[in-house]
Order: structure tokens, then sequence, then C-alpha cells
């Protein structure tokens, strides 16, 4: 299933991913530092939620409690506890 995350606190706005049987696939970030982003969503394809949020969670930018990663932490997490109520 697809899912966009509305982001806080960072300068990307929204995080679209699927997540299928545990498993992220096709994450685009919209706003933010477009290369770095391409490469976090490159790196983490396939991942579970479990990876993802085990080696993005608190990851900070500059100043800012959140980042673009730890946001996409946030997301996927949502987005398994979604899919779990709806099992």
């Amino acid at each position: 299933m697809t899912y966009d995350y509305q982001t806080e606190g960072t300068c990307s706005q929204i995080i679209r991913f699927d997540l299928e049987d545990g498993r992220v696939s096709n994450i685009r970030f919209f706003g933010g530092c477009d290369g770095n982003l391409k490469a976090i969503s490159a790196l983490v394809d396939g991942w579970t939620v479990d990876e993802i949020a085990g080696k993005l969670s608190g990851i900070q930018c500059g100043p800012r409690p959140t980042s673009c990663g730890d946001q996409l932490a946030r997301a996927v997490r949502l987005a398994a506890a979604e899919e779990a109520k709806r099992q």
C-alpha cells in the first residue's frame, strides 16, 4: 500500500512510500535536499520498518530536533501500525 506522510520540522514536506509485507520501497521525498534524500531513498529501499527505524530514528539536522531520516523512521512506523490494525 502507498502511504503519504506530512513531515514536521524539516525542509521536506511529504514522504511517499510503499509498504508491503513489512518492507518499504519506492520512497520519495517532496522538498528538501534533493540529492541527499534520493541517496537515503536508494540506500534503504527494500529495508524493513525495523531496519529503517533502527538506523534513522533520532537523527537531528543541525539544531532541529528531527531530520528527514528521522521523519522517514516515524512515517514507516506509523504506516506499519496502521497496517497491523487492519489485520
